[in-house]
């Protein structure tokens, strides 16, 4: 028999790791292409020959996902693997039905089966859904361990949407690392947190590589999810982060539904702000169909760094950008500060919108009057920044994990959202870590 054809769907993250664990240098497959999807420009690249072992000398393309049937048809391809995230349950199975109507089998890879071994003791921390307040949760482990004494490095699931080789092993100890790699916003909203509160996150592509890298340096290990993906390393415990916005999501999406089922520690983030009917029926599915975890409830703090500039106001609400877009949020902790603290009312950038901030529009009609922080690419920041400038509003607030206005000059008042987790509940999470390490 000849070595069995395959194609990895995937969003330049999860895809990769799967080849990276299972495939590479692995003779008994050939790995044909790549596709992508999710996030805008990253397909018309190749996964390159540094990356894809010796098997591959010249690459592996990455591809459209459009281009999917015609891929498996004209290299008669046996098998489609899925790995990306955030998304229902319906549309796993919709890639599926292409993929089998034009001739291949469909698979998903278990996730024990991908995950790096750890010589350091490792705490995950993942989501159902993304803009579950995962990132907030990642940074108050970080300081139950710090204020343990324990040295953290944290690693972030990949977000390589740049020149691959160059991405192969990342590390963040400050501002100027996240220039030196040309960060995307995206990229700067998850890392930026860490390096501003001193600590070390590593992300990249090669996660064996960022592993053993990391381990030189930590008593403990955090891997810091993204989506809902699941981990990449194998956690001696598993955090998983729900959101009482969207209830029953954590039973309606893959993977974060396999994350729900996993998880040793359910976080029920944004109490405060929630039906109190939305809290019970989540706590009531962990209960249900994961009994061993801990229920962990928990407040997201929202504070407005100049309140005042707000009051009675006209604003216009900048939002964290995948939990709007593949995330689904009709609003986040902009919305949610604007309304505290007294804004008149929230207006709709939809008429000032320019480029590749409209075309994000025409994708996800349902956003309505918020703005995502899209910038993936250089274009796509210059479209954000004038987009804000030609919006007709008096203040701007900006509810993304960075300092907007270091990559972006806005011409108007502008207050930043800042948020952090408040667990109300026993046991809480510095009881789990404080059990585990000892």
């Amino acid at each position: 028999m000849g070595k069995k054809k395959v194609v990895i769907c995937g969003a330049a993250g999860r895809d990769f790791h799967n080849f990276n664990t299972v495939y590479r240098d692995n003779p008994e497959f050939d790995v044909v292409a790549f596709t992508a999807t999710q996030i805008p420009d990253i397909e018309g690249r190749v996964y390159p020959a540094e990356l894809a072992g010796k098997l591959y000398p010249r690459g592996i393309p990455i591809l459209d996902e459009s281009q999917l049937t015609s891929l498996i048809r004209e290299h008669s391809v046996d098998e489609v693997v899925f790995a990306y995230s955030d998304v229902t349950h319906q549309h796993v199975m919709h890639i599926g039905s292409i993929a089998l109507a034009a001739g291949a089998s469909y698979r998903l890879l278990s996730p024990t089966q991908t995950m790096l071994k750890s010589s350091k003791p490792v705490i995950s921390i993942c989501a159902v859904r993304t803009g579950c307040g995962k990132s907030q949760t990642t940074l108050a482990v970080a300081k139950v361990l710090a204020d343990m004494g324990k040295k953290v490095v944290s690693v972030r699931h990949p977000m390589p949407y740049g020149n691959l080789v160059e991405q192969r092993c990342q590390r963040f100890a400050s501002k100027a690392d996240l220039d030196h790699y040309k960060c995307t916003i995206e990229e700067m909203e998850e890392y930026e947190p860490h390096v501003e509160a001193g600590r070390v996150i590593y992300a990249g592509v090669d996660y064996e590589q960022i592993l053993r890298a990391a381990e030189k340096e930590a008593d403990v290990i955090l891997w810091d999810g993204g989506n809902n993906d699941t981990p990449f390393f194998k956690s001696d415990l598993e955090i998983v982060v729900v959101d009482p916005h969207r209830p029953n999501h954590e039973l309606m999406y893959h993977p974060g539904e396999t994350n729900f089922l996993r998880a040793g520690a359910i976080v029920i983030n944004k109490v405060d702000s929630a039906e109190a009917a939305n809290v019970e029926m989540i706590e009531k599915n962990a209960r249900q169909f994961n009994p061993k975890a801990t229920i962990i409830r928990a407040n997201s703090k929202i504070t407005l760094d100049q309140p005042e500039l707000v009051k009675g106001k006209r604003v216009l609400v900048v939002e964290d950008g995948p939990t709007l877009t593949h995330g689904e949020m009709k609003y986040g902790a902009g919305v949610v500060a604007a309304k505290r603290f007294g804004a008149g009312n929230l207006v709709d950038p939809r008429p000032w919108t320019v480029g590749t901030i409209t075309k994000t529009f025409e994708k996800y009609p349902a956003i309505g009057t918020l703005l995502p922080a899209m910038g993936y690419g250089k274009q796509q920041v210059q479209d954000l920044e004038e987009t804000i400038n030609k919006t007709d509003c008096d203040v701007v607030i900006c509810a993304t994990p960075i300092d907007l206005t270091r990559i972006i000059k806005i011409k108007k008042p502008t207050v930043r959202v800042h948020y952090e987790l408040d667990e109300i509940s026993k046991p809480n999470l510095k009881d789990l870590v404080a059990k585990l390490l000892r």
